[in-house]
């Protein structure tokens, strides 16, 4: 055998060697040396990493527009929870197409939310949701 050959195989020992038993595994008993190299541990870092305290992005409660403020009976909401209301909204009232599932029929309280559209993509929709939150400085 060359070598490279029994470098390879040598390193795949650990593959190629029989399965141990669940009874004879479990019995196995760890050396000392690794019991005791547990015991010392480092201490542990403080994390550098600053915690979010606020709700930033999509989960920040904003003022929306009184059109959505109307839909939703709040005066601010975040992203996330607008599209949530809406959705059950849709689901509710059977607003989906049921040959295309990714196609909204509009109702009169959605049509007044989606700029009197009669029927929207799933993926309009926070699109046309954008322009009912106020920009917040």
């Amino acid at each position: 055998m060359s070598f490279a050959t029994s470098r390879v195989f040598k390193a795949c020992s650990a593959l190629l060697a029989p399965a141990r038993s669940s009874a004879t595994a479990g019995n196995a008993t760890k050396p000392a040396s690794t019991a005791v190299a547990k015991t010392k541990s480092k201490p542990k870092l403080k994390s550098t990493t600053p915690t979010i305290s606020k709700a930033a992005g999509i989960l920040k409660v904003t003022p929306v527009s009184p059109a959505l403020g109307d839909f939703l009976g709040a005066p601010e909401s975040s992203r996330t929870e607008a599209v949530k209301k809406i959705w059950a909204h849709i689901k509710l009232h059977n607003l989906q197409n049921p040959e295309n599932k990714r196609e909204i029929f509009c109702d009169q309280k959605l049509k007044t939310l989606f700029d009197g559209k009669d029927k929207v993509g799933f993926l309009e929709i926070g699109k046309l949701l954008s322009g009912h939150f106020v920009k917040t400085g």
